[in-house]
């Protein structure tokens, strides 16, 4: 005889105005590249933290792995990481593209008052390898999903997020002295926006436009 599954009688209610809400968070969330250098106010980094908790992961690994990047030794390593990293990826655009490619601020370390490096660790023993036995890159996709909500959850809080990608994953985890079974998924720039904006900055930029369209294949 198998047990009826507990139910909790106060399961939320998502009215029109929640709905209307969602969708405006996620139309004003922004990947930011300008910060205002003040910290945050004591609490609100943390409080946006704990959204990972509540991220979904392949058999509930949590694989997350989050540090502070903070020592200005730290700061300083990281930053000459995307420095050296965004010369090379320069190298290879060439023409108008080239020059549209170096104009573009690609980074707020040198400004943003938090830093964050988020990785995936794969040998977690967590989850007991279920849902990753077969698709062990499950363990880095769920990263990617706490990312997206920590982002959200910021961006409803007033804080911007930057997620920066031109960078040596395999230098930072030496330069940051993390495990080798740590893979870098994302290094997070986090503070007050200077700005707000519904349009994506390399939209304005004309570097590419979005695409609201979601194609479907039918099988």
């Amino acid at each position: 005889m198998t047990r009826p599954a507990p139910t909790d009688a106060h399961v939320p209610t998502f009215d029109p105005a929640f709905r209307a809400g969602l969708e405006d968070l996620l139309r004003w969330r922004r990947d930011v590249r300008h910060f205002s250098p003040e910290p945050l106010e004591p609490g609100k980094l943390e409080r946006c933290l704990q959204s990972f908790a509540l991220a979904p992961s392949v058999g509930l690994s949590q694989p997350w792995r989050i540090v502070s990047v903070e020592s200005p030794a730290a700061r300083a390593a990281a930053l000459d990481n995307f420095r050296q990293a965004n010369r090379e990826a320069l190298a290879g655009y060439s023409g108008a593209q080239a020059e549209l490619y170096a104009g573009l601020k690609l980074s707020g370390m040198e400004e943003a008052p938090h830093q964050l490096a988020i990785f995936c660790d794969e040998a977690t023993a967590r989850g007991h390898g279920l849902g990753a036995r077969t698709m062990p890159e499950m363990r880095r996709y769920s990263v990617v999903a706490a990312i997206t909500q920590f982002w959200l959850v910021a961006r409803a809080e007033g804080v911007g997020v930057g997620w920066v990608s031109v960078l040596d994953p395999e230098r930072l985890s030496d330069d940051l002295d993390v495990p080798r079974e740590w893979l870098l998924v994302g290094y997070l720039c986090v503070g007050r926006p200077r700005q707000e904006a519904m349009t994506p900055e390399l939209e304005e930029r004309g570097w590419e436009t979005r695409d609201d369209s979601s194609e479907i294949l039918r099988r």
